[in-house]
């Protein structure tokens, strides 16, 4: 029989030097991360915090949030210097309630890591809400000295902030509701606070929003079976 005129399937286009095939389409190499993981971890973890302050409520600009991860590269490098992550906000409502964000190295927080960041404050009277994202323990001498703040501090494992649990798409829509829809909701069906289901607020997502006890989150779930459910949590 005389050979067929068909392609063989396995045989793969050459490569120019841009990474693309000479077809056009990408060849699977010019997809692989050849940056170091260190700074993957930080662009991650940064934008997730920078999404969790919007959406607080806090003055973050989308440009700051849609920054790519070459972008990051180009303007932090692949050894980050952690000093230039913090984020510094005001709320929008409430422009006097201003949060700081600061990031740790890798090693353990001990108290001399607390003081230099105490250093880093200007305005401690200003400050209403600290955060400090950590990569290990931090020790018990450093917590004592977190404890001495004049403000709210929150300290967030830099794992929990590779991913934006709230973007899940098995996660129900929360929002966070304000006193007087707390106090038109509990008139509505006549309840007592205590009365409202409960969410811990070691919780993940009362944890996203910084919400203090007593706060009520509003959960929309939204499923093939079930529809449309509305429900809400009283933060204990």
């Amino acid at each position: 029989m005389g050979q067929t005129s068909e392609e063989d399937p396995m045989q793969t286009e050459p490569i120019n030097g841009n990474g693309t095939v000479n077809g056009g389409g990408k060849c699977l190499s010019s997809f692989v991360d050849d940056g170091s993981v260190e700074s993957h971890r930080y662009y991650l973890s940064r934008r997730t915090l920078l999404e969790m302050l919007r959406d607080r409520g806090y003055d973050i600009s989308d440009s700051d949030i849609d920054i790519t991860l070459r972008q990051f590269r180009d303007l932090h490098g692949h050894d980050v210097d952690v000093d230039r992550l913090r984020i510094s906000a005001a709320h929008v409502a409430d422009p006097d309630n201003k949060v700081l964000a600061v990031f740790c190295g890798p090693g353990i927080v001990k108290v001399n890591v607390i003081r230099w960041i105490t250093t880093q404050i200007m305005n401690k009277e200003n400050l209403s809400r600290l955060i400090i994202v950590v990569q290990n323990h931090i020790t018990s001498q450093a917590m004592k000295a977190v404890e001495l703040f004049p403000f709210k501090v929150e300290i967030f494992q830099i794992t929990d902030l590779l991913v934006n649990i709230t973007k899940h798409v098995l996660k129900p829509k929360h929002r966070v509701i304000t006193d007087a829809e707390k106090e038109k909701l509990l008139q509505k069906f006549n309840l007592d606070e205590k009365q409202l289901p409960r969410m811990s607020q070691k919780d993940a997502i009362a944890q996203y929003y910084g919400l203090e006890k007593g706060q009520v989150i509003e959960v929309t779930y939204n499923g093939e079976i079930t529809g449309l459910h509305v429900t809400y949590r009283c933060i204990w």
